[in-house]
């Protein structure tokens, strides 16, 4: 063989890789799910701190906030913590607590400041201030359904585990930023953690919304061990993990919003999400290549030596892709979104390729409107735009 077909060939072959991988997704997909569904609840219902760092208001912040006050769930607290009692969130959750009274609702602020991520200092308040064994944390822009509680608890009654994640769902305002990033979620990211779950189990957690026990969180040395680390709910899944604990998904399905965003806007989120991963899991990222089907599937087509086998490769990305999709975010995760707008499917990879890609160029990222520079998973604010103690 001369050296192009040897480089054809192989080729032809990586570009077959993606192909496995979306079917492999698809059965953990199906085994998970499955699985999960025909598990009954236990009777199994221990007091729990719900803990929610907030920071301003966005579009659904009312009905996100009343949707943890609607719990099938007999005893609970909420506990929200904000940088200062100027917040725009304030009057929502004084509204809040107004509409539902028999909840018991309190409000902090004054975190000090551990570390660079503003969150987990929040949290490390809120931890302290919980009456209860078992930590609900969840971000502000997740909503619930009334079961959560009794879902996310559920894990709990056996001893070893340690920590309970959730999928999202999304929720996004008419923009298209915001349902490029809901339709990578649930099509993409969601079916990563699967497979995971499937071939090595979690080690890791799903931001939206963590549980935990301040038992297992002492054994990490708290949320002040995480205040300086910007991938603080992987770190907390990872860190609980190492300790001998189990590390779960749920069944039970969050909502998060996607508000709508500029270009630039999208662009820095979704840097910042592709330069954490690259930061928490390098050699995961890296193999990240094996996935990009679109990437290979054009490639495979510009030096397939016939036409019909060029076809044969784009087909077969549409199809295993756009099945991989379905079966993951709308039929598993139960994704509206996603349900609506999966054509956007072949214009989000072609994105999130090059965004991966830009994941390698830096260990700079914005967030919040600062940017810091990563070292060892660990934030620094630039000097020239370090957040002021008041916020």
């Amino acid at each position: 063989m001369t050296h192009i077909a040897i480089w054809r060939a192989a080729i032809l072959l990586l570009a077959l890789v993606p192909f496995a991988y979306y079917f492999v997704a698809i059965l953990a997909a199906i085994r998970f799910f499955h699985r999960e569904r025909a598990k009954a609840l236990p009777d199994f219902k221990p007091p729990i701190s719900v803990l929610k760092p907030v920071r301003g208001v966005d579009f659904g912040t009312y009905e996100n906030f009343a949707s943890f006050c609607r719990q099938n769930y007999p005893g609970y607290e909420i506990l929200f913590c904000v940088n200062e009692l100027s917040d725009p969130a304030v009057p929502v959750i004084q509204k809040i607590m107004a509409e539902f009274p028999k909840r018991r609702i309190r409000i902090v602020s004054g975190a000090p400041q551990f570390g660079a991520n503003r969150k987990v200092n929040n949290l490390a308040l809120l931890a302290k201030e919980a009456q209860h064994e078992i930590l609900v944390q969840s971000d502000a822009d997740v909503r619930v359904g009334p079961n959560y509680l009794r879902e996310i608890a559920a894990p709990f009654q056996n001893s070893a585990v340690g920590v309970v994640s959730c999928f999202y769902r999304a929720i996004a305002q008419p923009n298209l930023g915001a349902e490029l990033e809901a339709v990578g979620a649930a099509s993409d990211f969601f079916a990563g953690a699967l497979v995971a779950d499937w071939k090595e189990g979690v080690t890791f957690a799903l931001g939206a919304s963590v549980a935990t026990t301040k038992a297992w969180l002492a054994k990490i040395g708290g949320y002040e061990s995480l205040a300086d680390l910007l991938a603080d709910d992987y770190e907390i899944g990872n860190r609980v993990h190492g300790v001998g604990a189990k590390v779960l998904l749920s069944r039970e399905a969050v909502w998060t919003m996607y508000p709508a965003q500029s270009l630039r806007g999208f662009w820095q989120h979704q840097v910042r999400w592709s330069r954490t991963v690259r930061i928490v899991r390098p050699m995961s990222f890296l193999a990240l290549i094996v996935t990009h089907g679109l990437f290979w599937a054009i490639l495979a087509a510009l030096v397939a030596p016939t036409a019909w086998i060029a076809l044969a490769y784009l087909l077969g990305y549409l199809v295993l892709r756009f099945a991989m999709a379905w079966v993951v975010g709308v039929w598993g995760v139960g994704d509206e979104v996603l349900r609506r707008k999966l054509w956007l499917l072949p214009l989000r990879d072609a994105i999130h390729f090059i965004v991966w890609l830009a994941g390698f160029t830096s260990n700079r990222v914005t967030w919040g409107g600062v940017e810091y520079e990563i070292n060892g998973g660990k934030m620094t604010p630039l000097a020239s735009n370090s957040p002021s103690p008041a916020a």
